[in-house]
């Protein structure tokens, strides 16, 4: 085999790991520091359990929609290239460039999406959090 063959093949599945590994980042939240009021350490235990405390309750960290946007990604693109290939005279060949073209769309965005996480599950861990004495004052 080629170098060549190498290197068009490991570029695209290093660049795809990477985005998989960039989008499955969650975000957690970020508590202002109390003046000598327990560690960071005693803190990020009370995230920890707050967050599966959370998850006990039946609430998931990201709206679970990856496969909802990747079907609707799917039908989005097929449409738009049926039409595109109308224009130029191939509905099928187009119909299908466009679906897979839309699939892949939503299924990355759906990727990415799981580091914010769902405002439902966002407002129980803060309130869980306040409740224990700490202040959280954002996500990241």
């Amino acid at each position: 085999m080629s170098t060549q063959f190498h290197a068009t093949v490991r570029l695209p599945a290093l660049v795809l790991a990477l985005l998989v590994v960039v989008g499955c980042a969650n975000q957690r939240p970020v508590i202002y520091p109390e003046g000598g009021r327990g560690s960071p350490a005693g803190s990020e235990r009370a995230v920890e359990q707050c967050m599966a405390m959370a998850e006990a309750n039946g609430l998931d960290y990201s709206d679970g929609d990856v496969a909802g946007r990747t079907a609707r990604g799917g039908v989005i693109g097929g449409a738009g290239g049926a039409a595109v290939g109308a224009v130029f005279g191939d509905v099928g060949r187009g119909a299908g460039a466009g679906a897979a073209h839309g699939a892949a769309t939503g299924l990355f965005s759906g990727l990415f999406a799981r580091g914010t996480p769902d405002p439902v599950y966002r407002n129980f861990v803060n309130r869980c959090l306040r409740d224990r004495g700490y202040d959280p004052i954002g996500w990241r």
